[in-house]
């Protein structure tokens, strides 16, 4: 599976574009299937032979940062890689969060 198809690298607005927003959009979710980290993507733009993201990433942390998508093919614990959730919504970061938290059951 791809990770940043065409159509979503296109509709994906440049870095600090929402700056200032109250509430994000989220545009993409990647998740780690054999754990509980989750990307959060609301910006991103190509950095050289990479791109660089801008998100909120659940992971040993819940923080607001920048990371690449070369760092998210990289990921492979046996054989498990990081996915694109096909079946998420653009909306806005805090129902992001709500479902993610009620997908947790808390």
């Amino acid at each position: 599976m791809e990770l940043l198809p065409t159509e979503l690298r296109e509709q994906l607005p440049k870095l600090y574009e929402q700056d200032g927003s109250e509430d994000q959009i989220v545009y993409i979710k990647y998740f780690f299937p054999a754990g509980n980290w989750t990307w959060f993507v609301t910006e991103g733009e190509a950095k050289g032979d990479d791109f660089l993201f801008f998100g909120y990433v659940i992971g040993l942390e819940k923080e607001w940062g920048y990371f690449t998508l070369k760092q998210l093919e990289e990921i492979n614990l046996h054989g498990l890689t990081v996915e694109r959730d096909l079946y998420f919504k653009q909306e806005n970061f805090s129902s992001c969060l709500k479902r993610w938290k009620l997908e947790r059951g808390g």
